[in-house]
């Protein structure tokens, strides 16, 4: 079933051209990814597409028995209704059936509820309320009496993400999702949620996201927006990488940039290893297709630019026992690290957990409570803030970089100028005469990266740096940072970036605890979810091994009777195997999204609980 189909679509905004006479189809089942460069017409196309945005030329012919919801950035809501007012706005045969029913809840009026409860049958009400309840937990929305007014922008996202799923599963016409970066805001298990949601969910999607993994796992066509045209690739983002490094090779332009740019991503993909528990095997089998062909060593290939950074000297940055605590809450306890010359680390845990509140202690703009840090006396630090760029309005993009310098200073007496620095992280020259004022939000995120690595510091400090940065921008500044020598901080939610950037995790896991992992962020990951496989049974009541307790030893001071010592075997025996019942419903909770399937679980998995519970207790009266 076609959902739209457009043709031959042109818009610009004056003299600049987003896209010119580009066509494309969504069928029924798409699941479709745009990429392109910030400024280049992704949001504007969504716009077009819901109605909100009118092309200069062409046209958009959309199925009349369909319908588009969008979640967008800006989030239109009622500041005084709470939480659940505001999920019930939705208009829907469903979610007017558990209006009524919760209205007959009240009343107590018994024609009320027979109504109420007819139309919850007629509508299916009941599951779309249980699959609400599973979307606001796991998108961690659990005060639905809380004012809207009263959220953080994060919390207002997430509401309206889970309002926008249940939305699209309350529906019972074709749907076509549009989503604008939905993975903004949220920490990584809500993406990973997330992921496996969309990705086996039977929906038309159509979204704008810079999380590749994210990506990988939910799409299967990408769109590309570049040089006016849209480009599109069927398959994963690897299959994107290699036909866009083709048709630049093909074109003969910009031959340095696909080389030294794409190619360097599309090998490092190749060469990551396979343990993506989140991806299902046909998808981690379509993402490393490329692994096998593989020859080069990109650790061989030729830096893009030699940088001249003031150099690094001996001591770089320590930290001795510091701690730090606002009131009761603990984020930092007796933490000491000594960061060494080119180290690239990465620092994750939930929001609130004390990130932040670390890199501003480093740089000594925040005050700490105990503890000493010794910096080096080379040390230029280079801070990347969620807070945003300071700037005049009017003042002219390229005139605002060379407020810092007219020239970039490279190895061997080198330099590059300003507008070839812009050029490098994609800004052409009409944008670069162009006013601040005038950039888009990303363009605005690029030009405050810009500026920080424009003033050459040698000890980088990056605070959530891929938010609302496009894919072409990422990439730059991700080999960017693999040339760069000086030392790295980067506190981030991207999967992807911090696999292919960091080589060391400091995993910040609550009441001042840091902990130190070598290897990148997947893999600490992985072994995270290992570690806590193991703890299936709490660790003071271990289900003793039969070889390590023979019956003889068993009887501590009343001796058993046969009868007793047979129900202790048999205990130790079944304990083991209600255990692996218990992990694998688990296993099998976490990747279903259908609401008739999770309740029998959970079903299933409070009774294996009980039951468990009970040989517990049985097995600890017996060795006493």
């Amino acid at each position: 079933m076609n959902y739209i189909s457009a043709e031959n679509l042109t818009k610009s905004y004056g003299v600049k051209t987003l896209f010119r006479d580009i066509t494309f189809h969504i069928n029924e089942g798409d699941k479709i990814a745009i990429v392109a460069k910030n400024g280049s017409g992704k949001s504007t196309l969504l716009k077009i597409l819901m109605g909100t945005e009118i092309a200069d030329a062409g046209t958009v012919v959309i199925n009349k028995d369909i319908q588009v919801v969008l979640f967008d950035q800006e989030i239109d809501f009622e500041g005084e209704l709470n939480v659940e007012e505001f999920m019930m706005t939705l208009d829907s045969a469903p979610i007017m059936a558990l209006k009524n029913y919760h209205h007959a809840l009240l009343t107590e009026d018994p024609d009320d509820m027979d109504k109420a409860l007819n139309e919850m049958e007629i509508h299916e009400a009941w599951d779309l309320e249980n699959e609400m309840s599973q979307i606001l937990t796991q998108l961690k929305i659990t005060d639905l009496t809380a004012k809207m007014k009263t959220l953080s922008g994060g919390q207002i996202k997430r509401v309206a993400l889970a309002k926008l799923l249940v939305e699209t599963r309350a529906q019972h016409r074709h749907t076509l999702l549009i989503m604008d970066e939905p993975t903004n805001h949220l920490d990584v298990d809500m993406v990973e949620w997330l992921e496996n949601y969309l990705s086996k969910a039977m929906v038309t999607l159509l979204l704008v996201t810079h999380d590749r993994y994210f990506l990988d796992a939910v799409c299967d066509m990408i769109w590309e927006i570049e040089d006016y045209n849209l480009y599109v690739h069927n398959g994963s983002y690897a299959t994107y990488l290699e036909n866009k490094i083709i048709r630049e090779e093909n074109m003969s332009s910009t031959i340095d940039k696909a080389q030294n740019l794409y190619r360097k991503e599309l090998e490092w993909m190749r060469r990551q290893p396979k343990a993506r528990t989140t991806k299902s095997k046909s998808r981690i089998d379509s993402f490393y297709e490329t692994e096998k062909v593989a020859k080069t060593d990109t650790r061989k290939d030729k830096l893009e630019l030699d940088f001249e950074m003031k150099r690094l000297g001996k001591k770089i940055l320590e930290l001795h026992n510091i701690s730090k605590s606002f009131g009761d809450k603990v984020l930092l306890k007796n933490f000491s690290y000594q960061f060494q010359r080119g180290e690239k680390v990465g620092i994750v845990g939930k929001n609130g957990a004390g990130k932040s509140t670390l890199l501003n202690i480093i740089q000594g703009l925040e005050p700490y409570d105990e503890g000493e840090i010794e910096t080096g006396e080379t040390i230029k630090f280079g801070y990347f803030s969620q807070k945003g760029l300071k700037y005049k309005e009017e003042q002219r993009v390229i005139d605002f970089i060379k407020d810092i310098s007219e020239n970039f200073p490279l190895a061997n007496g080198r330099t590059i100028s300003a507008s070839q620095f812009l050029r490098l992280f994609l800004f052409d020259d009409q944008t670069q005469y162009s006013p601040i004022s005038k950039l888009s939000g990303g363009e605005k995120r690029r030009l405050h990266l810009m500026y920080v690595l424009y003033q050459n510091p040698n000890f980088l400090i990056f605070d959530e740096p891929t938010n609302d940065l496009d894919l072409p921008t990422l990439t730059v500044l991700e080999n960017f940072l693999l040339q760069f020598q000086g030392s790295l901080i980067i506190v981030s939610h991207d999967r992807y970036f911090m696999d292919r950037i960091v080589d060391h995790v400091l995993a910040f896991e609550g009441d001042g605890v840091i902990k130190d992992f070598v290897g990148n962020f997947s893999e600490y990951r992985e072994k995270k979810a290992q570690d806590a496989n193991k703890k299936v049974l709490p660790e003071s009541v271990p289900a003793p091994k039969k070889e390590e307790r023979p019956a003889a030893e068993i009887a501590p001071s009343k001796k058993l009777s046969f009868k007793e010592q047979q129900e202790l075997k048999n205990i130790e025996i079944e304990m083991p195997k209600l255990e692996g019942q218990r992990a694998a419903i688990l296993e099998q909770l976490n990747n279903e999204t259908d609401y008739g399937k999770i309740a029998e679980f959970s079903k299933n998995l409070e009774t294996i609980s009980e039951k468990l519970q009970e040989l517990e207790m049985r097995w600890l009266e017996l060795q006493d």
